[in-house]
């Protein structure tokens, strides 16, 4: 639920790329092998890391010009499980219109959603991965449904109910705004990292209405 809504918030304070670490110890490895980078990780604040998985923490944070290096539970590790496939986008709700642009745009061909949360049936990355496919196909989709179904997920459950540490109260309402950030993030190998960057997806232009 957090980890790519914690990512968009990242870029929209600043940040310039978040390279994604596969444990903590490469997260503060990477960190501390680079002058200027931060390192952000899931739970509560820990010795050598600059933020913790929140977007409700994260949003008046400064970040222009950094690189972050994000590790998370399950959406770090599933976007590193299929970072050698041609093109990996990670999303969330709140860039879940400029994916799917994105994807129609480059007509990509079929597209795998990789669900991490709970093995891969958490609720709420469903919910997300179904909108997703819902937009790409091109149909006028109705977002309520599937954000109710995120809200009312375990994931938001626990979030609200405080048994996740590293959690501000807005986390659950920051994560369900939809089309929050007009940019899809696309996972790509740089050098033998991998490396999260903000595309910006211009809005669909209405069809040209006829003269009549």
């Amino acid at each position: 639920m957090r980890a790519f809504t914690v990512a968009a918030w990242a870029f929209s304070r600043g940040v310039e790329r978040i390279v994604l670490a596969s444990t903590e110890s490469e997260a503060l490895a990477l960190k501390e092998s680079r002058p200027g980078w931060l390192a952000l990780k899931d739970g509560a604040p820990a010795a050598g890391f600059d933020a913790v998985n929140s977007p409700g923490l994260l949003r008046s944070c400064d970040f222009a010009g950094r690189t972050l290096v994000q590790k998370t539970t399950a959406g770090t590790v599933g976007a590193l499980a299929v970072a050698n496939t041609p093109l990996v986008l990670c999303a969330s709700f709140v860039v879940a219109g400029p994916t799917a642009r994105f994807l129609r745009n480059k007509d990509s061909g079929p597209v795998t959603f990789v669900v991490t949360g709970e093995g891969g049936k958490a609720d709420e990355d469903l919910a997300c991965a179904e909108y997703l496919g819902q937009c790409m196909a091109g149909d006028d989709v109705e977002a309520a449904p599937y954000l109710h179904r995120a809200r009312t997920s375990r994931a938001a459950a626990d979030l609200a109910g405080g048994l996740r540490s590293g959690y501000h109260p807005d986390d659950v309402d920051l994560c369900l705004e939809i089309d929050r950030f007009s940019f899809a993030m696309v996972a790509r190998q740089e050098e033998s990292l991998t490396v999260l960057r903000p595309v910006a997806v211009p809005d669909i232009p209405p069809p040209a209405r006829g003269s009549g």
